[in-house]
């Protein structure tokens, strides 16, 4: 059985009775729309280190998604020195054996922050999939408080139900969206990247056809939704997260054949600017649409935890 026949069943997660629903040590997640700036002003790993605890804190970095991976490494370990942080290594995980050996989950638990860097989704899920070093990623994130954040296929792979392969599209249609597995880290969405950039809405929506049961999260380049389960979410960087929440929207999946045009009636779409907050609970006084606190009060919402 493959990743995507597990997808309903998820067998490998723990009891519904585990959920942590008010873990007080939960980090944060930092989901970077890809291209973000290394060697300029540097707004988004700023801020991924701001909401990790500083330039003090242990990094690791995560780069199994690269199709060179020794030059991603390079290149992050350079920035973030060049940020002032001093404890920063790129772990051994290039492929599934590096994700079991024990000194890997070790680092994975002694971090306060490891970043994903960009490639391929498909790629470092198979080197992640039901793996210690996953486990060691949902155990230190959901008990330990570590900050993880992951740029392009880093951010793809954070829900988990991932797009993991599709053009992008003109038009919404059926079937042109391949997806998988992905690290679980967010559960009540999908997430694209270079949103904007490379005009993946009907991509998204083409995805979202499929299910309505998620929220669909199009990150723009060099942008970043910052995720705090205890106060909401932010937008950082030069772009825009696009939020569509299709849980209300009557779709004519069931009766198209493949390639066919999907019918979307109902679709709540929010566009979220960069240097916006909105509070888990709201502004006070503020008249915020309904459907807009309820999307936010889903993504702050902690999953199920793979240990």
């Amino acid at each position: 059985m493959n990743r995507r026949d597990l997808l309903s069943g998820l067998a490998a997660l723990l009891p519904s009775e585990l959920l942590l629903a008010n873990q007080p040590h939960r980090g944060k997640l930092v989901i970077v729309g890809g291209a973000e700036k290394r060697w300029k002003d540097r707004l988004i790993l700023r801020s991924f280190l701001e909401h990790a605890g500083g330039i003090s804190v242990r990094v690791c970095l995560l780069v199994a998604a690269s199709s060179e991976p020794a030059e991603a490494a390079a290149s992050y370990l350079r920035a973030f020195s060049d940020l002032g942080v001093k404890d920063c290594e790129a772990l051994p995980v290039i492929d599934r054996a590096g994700a079991f050996a024990p000194e890997v989950a070790k680092s994975i638990l002694e971090a306060n922050a490891v970043f994903i860097t960009g490639g391929d989704q498909a790629r470092l899920m198979t080197s992640l999939w039901e793996t210690p070093a996953l486990a060691a990623l949902h155990r230190a994130h959901h008990l330990h408080g570590c900050c993880i954040g992951g740029t392009s296929a880093g951010a793809a792979a954070m829900s988990r139900h991932m797009i993991s392969d599709g053009e992008a599209v003109h038009r919404p249609r059926k079937g042109v969206v391949e997806t998988d597995i992905g690290m679980g880290l967010l559960t009540s969405a999908i997430v694209d990247q270079h949103f904007s950039e490379r005009r993946r809405l009907a991509r998204l929506l083409s995805a979202l056809a499929r299910r309505p049961d998620l929220l669909g999260v199009g990150v723009d380049e060099n942008t970043a939704l910052v995720i705090d389960g205890e106060k909401g979410i932010e937008v950082v960087g030069t772009g825009v997260v696009t939020l569509v929440d299709p849980s209300y929207a009557r779709t004519n999946i069931d009766g198209l054949e493949d390639e066919g045009l999907l019918e979307l009636l109902g679709l709540q779409l929010h566009t979220l600017p960069s240097g916006h907050r909105y509070p888990v609970n709201g502004f006070a006084g503020a008249a915020w649409p309904p459907e807009l606190l309820k999307a936010v009060q889903r993504l702050v919402q902690p999953g199920p935890v793979r240990l």
